[in-house]
């Protein structure tokens, strides 16, 4: 039942998360990437702080300073920095096709850091869905863009970060997580922000987007806070390539994007890899 619970979680939070990635994408246009992280996490820590108190926990705990939770929130600012700038710079079908091998890492690392068994034909799927990275990528041919790396970086961050969160001290809540994750926003912010452009006065338009990117975020963050310490986690963590058909429907209709037939034909090798680790997790490892 948990490993249930955690993979509705998942989905819950993979659609919340292309939303706010479409508002954030949206912002983008006007106010600078530093800023936006500053703001959209100065937002999110404000209402898990009113959570945490709400349900009578302190906001700050020693908690934080342990090893789990430092390297969490070094991924944390890694990720979000970097997978802000991909959504910034590259279409957002492209940057979150490359972030669907988030799964894949976490499912190497949870073998790694937790002993989770994983046999031959599971780790040879991990490797044909990097290869669909590559084959999104394309590094050498005249459609490889430089700042799509920043999706790989951002990627490597997320699955850190998902990786941590599952060995969180058992005494924290999903509140506590939510208001540190959303620190670590600000902290990104604050060191993208003196190599970008200046920060601007939001317009009324960039404010929604801002604000509707902090409601959805926190929603999208409390889900997957959830989903991770639930269930296995090999199991969980393939749910994520909702995330893919939710991006690929938002970047065409709202920013008119066109995903060429390399970056769907890479994504369709990412997908079906990831969805047979999720089989393979039923089975004794082979």
């Amino acid at each position: 039942m948990d490993t249930l619970r955690g993979s509705l979680l998942m989905v819950v939070a993979m659609a919340a998360f292309a939303l706010e990635d479409m508002f954030i994408k949206s912002a983008a246009q006007t106010l600078p990437v530093g800023q936006i992280l500053m703001l959209f996490g100065l937002g999110g820590m404000t209402i898990f702080a009113a959570m945490a108190r709400f349900q009578g926990q302190p906001i700050w705990t020693p908690l934080y300073w342990s090893r789990p939770m430092l390297w969490r929130s070094l991924s944390e600012v890694a990720g979000r920095l970097c997978f802000t700038l991909a959504i910034a710079l590259t279409p957002l079908s492209s940057a979150s096709a490359i972030l669907q091998a988030t799964p894949l890492v976490v499912a190497a690392g949870a073998v790694v850091f937790f002993g989770e068994k994983v046999g031959l034909r599971r780790w040879i799927a991990i490797t044909v869905g990097f290869l669909g990275v590559l084959m999104i990528l394309r590094p050498g041919a005249s459609g490889f863009e430089l700042a799509s790396l920043f999706a790989v970086a951002g990627t490597l961050g997320f699955a850190g970060r998902d990786l941590a969160t599952r060995a969180a001290p058992k005494g924290m809540s999903n509140a506590q997580l939510g208001f540190l994750g959303f620190v670590m926003l600000v902290v990104a912010g604050a060191l993208a922000q003196p190599f970008g452009a200046p920060a601007v006065l939001p317009s009324l338009s960039a404010s929604v987007d801002l604000v509707a990117a902090i409601f959805v975020g926190v929603v999208a963050y409390n889900a997957l806070t959830g989903a991770m310490r639930l269930g296995e986690i090999s199991v969980v963590a393939p749910f994520r390539y909702t995330r893919l058909i939710f991006a690929m429907i938002l970047g065409v209709v709202v920013f008119n994007e066109s995903p060429d037939a390399w970056t769907l034909a890479g994504s369709a090798v990412i997908v079906i890899s990831g969805a047979f680790t999720l089989l393979r997790s039923n089975r004794k490892p082979a």
